[in-house]
Order: C-alpha cells, then sequence, then structure tokens
C-alpha cells in the first residue's frame, strides 16, 4: 500500500512539475520574446522560424533521446521521462490555447526572473522524484548519475548552446535576459535538488565536549555523535562533538559551548540536505523534565 502511495505521489509532482513548466513557458518566455536553452529552445527556434507548434515539436524531437534515458537510466526514469515528456507536451498545447495573462508592464527582468522560477521549481519537482522532461534533461541526468555532475550546472551549459543558436530570430538584448532565465532556472533546481530543509553541520572540539553534548540534547532535542579525534599538537586524543542542526539553532547552540567552555574550537558548514528526525521526520516532544535533569 506504501509503495502504491509513494507513486501516486511521484505522478502528482510530475504532473504539477510539467505544468508550471509550461505555464512559465508560454506566459514569460514566448509571450515576451525571450528564448528559451535546451530542447525546448530548439522548439522555440522552430516556432520562430518555421510557426511549428512547440507542443508538437517538443514531443518528436526528445523520441530518440527518451529511447538512449530508458536504455541508460532503467525503467523507473525511463517510465517517469515518458510521463514528464507527454505531459509537457500537453500542457504546453493546453497553455497556449487557454492561456493567463501576466502585465509585467513590458519588463523583461521581471519576465526573466519569473521564467526562470517556474521553470526551475517546475523542473526540480520532476527531478526530485527520479523523474525528468525529456530533451537534454535525459543527458544531464546522465552525466549526474555517471560522473557526479549536478543536473542545474550541465543544463546551464547545455542552454547557453541552444541560446547561441536563437541569436537567429532574437536580437543580443533578448539573448542576454535569456541568460538570466538560465542562471536563475539552474540555480532553483540545485536548491530544490538539495533539499527543502535548509541545515547546518556544527563540529566542536572541547575539553567538555560531553558536557555541551548532552546540553544540546537537552534543550534542543538534536541528536549528537562523538568523534573520536587526536590533537596535531599535543597528540593528546579528544571527542569531537558533531551535530546537524536549523539556522535559527546556530546561535542558542554556540551560547551554550561558550558557557560550558569558552576555549572550545567550532566549525560550522553547510549540509545540502538533511534526512532523519528533526529535518524530515517529527521532532519529539520537548520535556521539562530533561532540561531540569542536566541544568541542575
Amino acid at each position: 500500500m506504501e509503495e502504491k502511495k509513494f507513486y501516486v505521489k511521484d505522478v502528482l509532482l510530475i504532473l504539477a512539475g510539467t505544468c508550471l513548466y509550461a505555464f512559465g513557458l508560454v506566459t514569460f518566455n514566448i509571450a515576451n520574446d525571450l528564448a528559451e536553452g535546451g530542447v525546448t529552445g530548439i522548439t522555440l527556434i522552430l516556432r520562430a522560424l518555421f510557426h511549428i507548434d512547440p507542443a508538437y515539436s517538443t514531443l518528436i524531437i526528445n523520441i530518440p533521446l527518451i529511447l538512449i534515458g530508458g536504455k541508460v537510466l532503467g525503467k523507473h526514469s525511463f517510465y517517469y521521462t515518458i510521463l514528464g515528456t507527454v505531459s509537457l507536451s500537453v500542457f504546453l498545447w493546453l497553455w497556449q490555447r487557454f492561456p493567463i495573462e501576466v502585465n509585467l508592464d513590458h519588463d523583461l527582468l521581471i519576465a526573466s526572473l519569473l521564467a526562470g522560477l517556474a521553470a526551475g521549481l517546475g523542473s526540480g519537482f520532476v527531478y526530485r522524484v527520479g523523474g525528468t522532461t525529456g530533451g537534454t534533461d535525459v543527458i544531464a541526468r546522465i552525466l549526474e548519475k555517471n560522473y557526479g555532475i549536478s543536473m542545474g550546472r550541465s543544463l546551464l551549459i547545455f542552454d547557453i548552446l541552444v541560446l547561441v543558436l536563437s541569436l537567429s530570430y532574437i536580437d543580443v538584448k533578448r539573448m542576454m535576459y535569456t541568460l538570466i532565465v538560465s542562471f536563475v532556472f539552474s540555480r532553483v533546481v540545485d536548491s530544490v535538488l538539495d533539499g527543502a530543509y535548509a541545515a547546518k553541520g556544527m563540529l566542536v572540539i572541547s575539553d567538555h565536549t560531553e558536557d555541551i553534548g548532552e546540553v544540546v540534547m537537552a534543550i534542543l532535542e538534536r541528536g549528537v555523535t562523538y568523534l573520536n579525534g587526536q590533537g596535531g599538537y599535543s597528540q593528546g586524543e579528544k571527542k569531537v562533538l558533531y551535530m546537524v542542526v536549523s539556522p535559527s539553532e546556530l546561535m542558542e547552540i554556540k551560547r551554550i559551548v561558550h558557557e560550558l567552555d569558552p576555549k572550545a574550537f567550532i566549525s560550522v558548514i553547510n549540509v545540502h540536505e538533511a534526512i532523519g528526525e528533526g529535518f524530515t521526520y517529527a521532532r519529539p516532544t520537548k520535556t521539562l523534565f530533561k532540561k531540569k535533569k542536566v541544568l541542575n
């Protein structure tokens, strides 16, 4: 039963993502004569030069890429890519027939930012469940899987190449605004894939590591981990405290560490994604008893 729910959730996210992507493309890109990167950008070139509907050309161009994706990415991504590509074409057709006008007073900067935001969020939802919208998304996912190159970065490179070709129907001014679209798109995609919950990692080196850990667990209800360390100069063994916390808890933890050991060394690092209790699961309920037990 859980597997079915998870599958339905994936499908809904893909449909929502492609709907948002198509809306942004029609409402902001096409309406303001902005280009686009990847295969979508090629379809816009075909639309401008030969009046071919992007809803149709998107599906036709993606057929060979979908076949490649099926062989390299496996059945799961293959089925999701088919769903993403077909639904994108359907939503492109619908938004062109039933458009929603957004008055931006011909401000190309705002249009560029909104286009990148809509495309990035929409694509990010699709990528997050293992799907793609076809096109260069397939190639980008292959590069991410085999070479560890982030999808946002590789898609930006592909976008720039297609944008150069887009000079055949747009001027340099609009191409530069489209670069803003591509940049915002890549950043939003990476943000969605990295995880919606911001988190910070903290390393604390102190002579009172266990005391600090107990207070943090009691007051903030955060789990901690003790790592074995050795001083490079003193060669003495020390316990290193590691924890993942929300940004809003940083100052409180720094205060706790400073009160217990003013000489403690603290290192704060960025955590791209945090999965587990307190982040993706419900946090335990704080109890006054635990707090009194430690503080007293």
